[in-house]
């Protein structure tokens, strides 16, 4: 028997994310047909116009919300993207910051980079690229991004104060983080712990936001605002149908600051 996510290290939880998510690049499915966690991009809060602007490739239905709506990317701003997958956020980014921007994202997934580079190249998408690497150890320079996005990505990570103190490594003075991931606004059941499926579908290992602010500010983030959207109950509930997961979970947008 496999031993659950709690009890596990976090290479080993590490490396049962990376099997999911290079399946679902490759696509091939790891799990029951109860536990699959895609959601159309419009229900994430994504208009048509942005699905249509990145590659229809790129488009996984892997994701809990839109970072994009509250990071206010500018032109000619660097944005690394933690997680990036096939790159539909990178590409929509892309397009904000213009030729002079340049959009980093980073995977642990060797699936997803070839997928998300293939699609840059064949898409024509000169000012992003997609580095291999985890979100806790960044391969990228200090004091260089203007602004951090991901998709709820950051809890899947066992070790998340590592993932935001990187994070507030990487940004330059004045940087800002704006993500979009899972929070826990009651404790999960054991079951729920202790299922696999549930952790790399995005569940299990979502932190209650009073943990999450303590986090960003032992970082040294200021300004910090974690905001839950109830309304994405309703495509939760999906997730793991027949135990209300709904009833312990919400996406939530985060935004915090650099000094």
């Amino acid at each position: 028997m496999k031993i659950a996510p709690t009890e596990s290290s976090s290479d080993a939880v590490r490396e049962e994310v990376r099997r999911r998510y290079g399946a679902t690049a490759s696509g091939e499915s790891t799990c029951a047909d109860d536990c699959c966690t895609s959601t159309e991009a419009t229900d994430l809060g994504y208009s048509a116009e942005d699905a249509a602007a990145a590659p229809e490739a790129a488009n996984l239905g892997l994701g809990c919300g839109n970072p994009l709506a509250i990071a206010s990317l500018k032109d000619g701003q660097v944005v690394l993207d933690l997680g990036s997958g096939a790159g539909f956020d990178c590409f929509l980014a892309a397009h904000a910051v213009g030729k002079r921007g340049r959009v980093i994202g980073v995977d642990m997934t060797h699936e997803m980079l070839s997928k998300a580079r293939q699609n840059a190249q064949e898409n024509g998408f000169p000012n992003v690229e997609f580095r291999l690497g985890e979100i806790e150890a960044l391969p990228v320079a200090d004091n260089s991004v203007d602004v951090i996005i991901s998709i709820c990505v950051i809890n899947l990570s066992p070790e998340k104060q590592r993932v935001f103190n990187e994070a507030f490594r990487v940004l330059k003075p004045g940087g800002r983080l704006a993500i979009a991931d899972m929070v826990a606004t009651a404790l999960l059941p054991d079951e729920i712990k202790a299922n696999w499926a549930a952790y790399t579908g995005c569940m299990a290992g979502a932190s209650q936001i009073a943990e999450l602010e303590c986090m960003l500010r032992a970082s040294g983030f200021n300004d910090i605002k974690i905001a839950p959207k109830d309304s994405s109950r309703s495509f939760i509930r999906e997730w793991l149908p027949g135990k209300r997961i709904e009833d312990y979970l919400v996406s939530a947008t985060i935004e915090a600051v650099k000094p």
